[in-house]
């Protein structure tokens, strides 16, 4: 299996980032105000935003490419984007993946700021939502 890489994405890539999301027919977009995460191997392989909210950081955009998937890369993206990161992180997703976030130390249903519960209320009006944390410590 080839080397994957982990790293921030530098700014004028970005478009790579969406390139590689649109390749795959996915809705999510790279955040301008946001770390830019990818795994790399040949190409864009992984990519993920965490972007800074409330105290904290808001975790978006996790998608690994399908022909990748089952290879441990989605944990390993998380892991090299939180950890310098102090404070929480948030993230929302469909209630199917609950158990792969727990697995990467998110826990279901955290104390979320009235910003994040806003928007996750406003998310969950048009889908199935929920919302997993992780607190970060330094």
């Amino acid at each position: 299996m080839p080397d994957t890489q982990y790293t921030l994405l530098d700014e004028p890539l970005w478009p790579l980032m969406n390139k590689f999301y649109r390749a795959h027919q996915s809705s999510m977009k790279a955040v301008r105000d946001a770390q830019l995460w990818v795994a790399r191997r040949e190409g864009i392989i992984g990519a993920l935003c965490l972007r800074p909210v409330a105290d904290g950081h808001w975790l978006t955009g996790l998608f690994v490419d399908p022909a990748c998937r089952g290879q441990g890369i989605a944990g390993a993206l998380i892991a090299e984007a939180v950890k310098d990161v102090e404070g929480p992180v948030w993230l929302f997703c469909h209630p199917d993946l609950r158990g792969f976030y727990e697995r990467h130390g998110f826990t279901f249903d955290p104390a979320l700021p009235y910003s994040m519960a806003e928007r996750l209320s406003r998310y969950a009006r048009s889908k199935p939502m929920i919302a997993m944390g992780m607190e970060l410590a330094r």
